[in-house]
């Protein structure tokens, strides 16, 4: 388990489209070590919809996609 992960998200976000912002995202805090929690805190969010972006069940809303997109840029 990758800080906190759990083997089911881990396997989630490996079998989403890689090309969803949320599931990218996911993949470059699951490779960084980053935490829902913070990312959660980062794009004032919950931890569910942290989750939900990574297993690619939801995408983040559109006004949400230039600052995550600065966000993964900038890792």
């Amino acid at each position: 388990m990758v800080f906190g992960y759990s083997l089911w998200l881990l396997e989630l976000n490996k079998e989403a489209d890689g090309k969803l912002l949320g599931v990218k995202l996911g993949r470059e805090c699951i490779k960084r070590n980053i935490s829902v929690a913070a990312v959660a805190k980062k794009f004032k969010v919950s931890r569910q919809t942290v989750y939900n972006w990574f297993s690619g069940k939801v995408e983040p809303n559109e006004n949400r996609h230039a600052a995550i997109q600065a966000y993964l840029d900038q890792l």
